[in-house]
């Protein structure tokens, strides 16, 4: 039975987020029915990781095992012809019947985007976060590096978040961009735990707009108390841009490995 990889961009805004749910369209209602159209019959996905209400992709992953068997420019060709338009198939390969696009992932990398424009922006209202006061990008830069490496992240987790703990490893935190016009995050890490590059943001922007010296991001870091942090960044500024695989899933190592769903 061949087992399927595929890569997919999508625009979240319209979408209560990847998972289904009660309460409104999902990702993967959508890409669930579009397969059931290609394949003729129902099968189950999985999916890297949860993506948020409004929350965009660029490399978001996903699996599934089908009885039948079709030539790989089906899953991306002949799938986007049943998918709406902003929810697209980028590549699309055979994996072996074992890999999990979760437990296998060696990483992940996210960007946050944010219009920082004095006044507001019709075009990046869905795609940005728009701040209006300027932000200094030098001392989010320099406030940015006390959150790379291995840490306890309690201070940056949602309070409804239900990882196991809150251990994770934090491989680049870039701030790039000019103040009063367009800044973004880059982050990547092993992985994340609920909001917790929202939140991350949120935190970098209170520096960014005076309110905070750069040293109270360190200080933040080691209260471990999310009342401590600045505030979530809005969903609709967040991207999943990679997610990252080696050969094979990687050692499973405190913060090494996701140990639930990442929810982003």
């Amino acid at each position: 039975m061949p087992r399927l990889k595929l890569t997919l961009e999508y625009d979240g805004t319209r979408y209560v987020g990847w998972q289904v749910q009660p309460n409104g369209v999902s990702i993967q209602a959508r890409l669930l029915g579009a397969l059931e159209q290609l394949l003729g019959e129902r099968v189950a996905v999985e999916a890297a990781g949860r993506t948020d209400a409004g929350v965009h992709a660029t490399g978001q992953v996903v699996c599934f095992d089908t009885e039948r068997t079709l030539p790989l420019k089906a899953y991306w060709k002949g799938l986007n012809g049943f998918l709406p338009e902003d929810i697209a198939v980028v590549r699309a390969e055979e994996v072996p019947a074992d890999f999990d696009p979760r437990r296998w992932s060696h990483g992940k990398r996210y960007r946050y985007r944010v219009s920082n424009r004095p006044t507001r922006s019709p075009l990046r209202r869905f795609t940005h976060w728009e701040v209006f006061s300027p932000l200094a990008v030098e001392a989010m830069q320099r406030a940015a590096t006390h959150l790379v490496g291995r840490h306890d992240f309690s201070a940056f987790r949602a309070s409804d978040c239900q990882a196991a703990h809150a251990m994770r490893e934090v491989r680049r935190v870039d701030v790039q961009g000019t103040s009063g016009d367009e800044l973004s995050f880059t982050i990547e890490g092993t992985a994340f735990l609920k909001h917790m590059v929202r939140n991350l943001v949120g935190t970098l922007v209170e520096v960014g707009k005076g309110r905070r010296p750069e040293a109270w991001v360190a200080e933040v870091l080691a209260a471990r108390e999310r009342k401590r942090a600045g505030p979530t960044a809005p969903a609709h500024g967040l991207v999943m841009e990679e997610v990252f695989y080696g050969e094979g899933p990687p050692p499973r190592t405190p913060g090494g490995t996701a140990d639930g769903d990442d929810e982003e």
